[in-house]
């Protein structure tokens, strides 16, 4: 297996609660740390695909059609959009 290194900058809150939990689990924190890497890579791979899956066979056009039924009404307490917000206010995070 070949191997590449990638200098890593952490807050330190976050590099102590990794060295303490690598520790517990007997390894080092660079194997803790590439394992926890490992896992997310392949969480995030593993639902791309499912999603891709779902996906397959259907269209915008279908999506736009179930979103046409949704009746008009205001949202549920609790739903409401944040104060300020604006339709491309998401793309910004």
């Amino acid at each position: 297996m070949s191997k590449a290194t990638y200098p890593l900058k952490l807050p330190t809150s976050i590099k102590t609660a990794a060295a303490r939990l690598a520790k517990e689990d007997g390894v080092s924190l660079n194997q803790w740390i590439a394992t926890a890497v490992a896992q997310k890579v392949g969480a995030v791979e593993m639902a791309a695909e499912f999603f891709k899956c779902r996906a397959a066979g259907h269209s915008l056009d279908e999506f736009d059609d179930i979103l046409a039924r949704v009746p008009e009404r205001p949202p549920e307490p609790g739903d409401e959009l944040p104060e300020g917000w604006t339709p491309g206010s998401l793309e910004r995070r």
